[in-house]
């Protein structure tokens, strides 16, 4: 849970997980489905999927046995990398052995004045290396966990505690810092600056120092390191969503969800039914788009005429930038559904909530609710007379309840 979530995020889920399966055992007869629900807000939702999947291995192939080493944490269990076997195993059976994870990376490359591009292959080997030589032998958990406390409470990205810190004194960046400054102060007064040690400067090809082209900042201090490439920009993605209301049994506002792939982003979590769409794209176009989508598994024609537009929703997922453009669609009476194509189900707002879904549906219905509001407090829409219904589409899309039977209608020839 801890990767790439702060532990501020994590405590509560955390807590409700082991209060929910308290042993591997437990966690191997969980569905994915109770996972995903629980996961649902967290993030990074293939982490929990290989969580129970690693589970299920240990009972079921490893005797309920967790490998204790490093290597066989790597290599027998389904989303453990190098980072997490060394953290369990150095951790949980004291292993002699390192971790490197953000915080690690920031501590090592500023006490070495380490100036490549940290995220390269060659700086993360020698990272590895350096984080397994300076490992304690007899307490290497505890060395661990300090290491990245180190990182995540005094050396931090921005404004580090460096008068604090316990290994100031073997610091190389900080001794960079000191350097620049005797150099800037000698060069105020018009002395000749000293030669710069080659381990500093870059000189010499050295596949750890600084680029030469990217001189020091003398604004960034002992922040200067460690130094990443550009970050990479996220894919632009668009997708045209529909909340398909109704009136429950019990009178109940429901929506419908449906289940996405096993496979993929957002894997086996629910959501409203959803296309793509192509950058771009007219209004109308989205429109025939998703009536179309709809059309594929209601079996019958949707009139795209009567979609609502209520507005998007931009969710920044770590790669992708997507913009949801929701509509809605209420619908009067029973509809009876062919969930052969996709899963699906009628769920109301508290069942919503509680089910598998991900912040960006949370936000899509956050929307709908609050165009509702603004209807609502406008007077737009009278509430209307006990037993009467509205049949049709509305041609300025105001959300008027359509009929099941207006709905399902297929076009006539005119």
């Amino acid at each position: 849970m801890l990767q790439q979530t702060q532990v501020a995020t994590v405590i509560d889920y955390y807590n409700r997980w082991m209060q929910k399966w308290p042993t591997l055992q437990a966690l191997a007869q969980a569905s994915l489905e109770e996972v995903n629900e629980l996961w649902a807000g967290l993030g990074y939702y293939s982490r929990g999927k290989r969580l129970q999947e690693a589970a299920r291995k240990v009972v079921s192939e490893l005797a309920g046995r967790m490998p204790r080493t490093a290597e066989d944490l790597q290599k027998l269990l389904p989303g453990v990398g190098r980072y997490t076997a060394g953290a369990i195993a150095s951790i949980s059976y004291g292993q002699a052995t390192g971790v490197v994870d953000g915080n690690v990376i920031r501590v090592l490359c500023r006490l070495r004045c380490i100036g490549a591009d940290s995220s390269s292959p060659a700086v993360i080997d020698h990272l590895w290396d350096m984080a397994n030589a300076l490992v304690d032998r007899s307490r290497p958990g505890d060395f661990n966990q300090a290491l990245m406390e180190l990182g995540a409470t005094v050396c931090v990205p921005k404004a580090p505690l460096c008068g604090e810190c316990p290994v100031k004194q073997h610091c190389r960046a900080r001794r960079r810092v000191e350097k620049e400054l005797a150099s800037a102060s000698q060069k105020l007064f018009g002395k000749h600056a000293p030669v710069v040690d080659v381990e500093d400067c870059g000189a010499g090809g050295c596949r750890l120092c600084p680029p030469v082209t990217e001189p020091w900042d003398s604004s960034l201090g002992v922040t200067n390191f460690p130094r990443k490439a550009a970050k990479k920009q996220p894919r632009v993605a668009q997708t045209a969503t529909c909340v398909l209301e109704r009136r429950g049994c019990h009178g109940a506002l429901e929506f419908l969800l449906v289940q996405r792939p096993s496979s993929g982003l957002l894997a086996g979590l629910w959501e409203f039914p959803s296309v793509p769409l192509a950058q771009d794209l007219q209004e109308e176009k989205q429109r025939e788009a998703l009536a179309d989508h709809l059309q594929a598994w209601l079996g019958r024609p949707v009139p795209a005429e009567g979609l609502r537009l209520i507005g998007e929703v931009v969710h920044i997922f770590s790669h992708i930038h997507q913009t949801y453009v929701v509509y809605s669609l209420p619908l009067d009476g029973d509809l009876t559904l062919d969930a052969a194509s996709s899963p699906l189900r009628w769920v109301t707002e508290e069942e919503f909530h509680a089910s598998a879904v991900s912040t960006a549906m949370k936000k899509v219905l956050k929307a709908c609710e609050k165009q509702r509001g603004k209807e609502s407090s406008s007077g737009q829409g009278s509430k209307r007379k006990r037993g009467t219904k509205t049949q049709g589409v509305s041609s300025t899309g105001s959300g008027t309840q359509l009929s099941l039977r207006a709905f399902l209608q297929a076009p006539t020839a005119s």
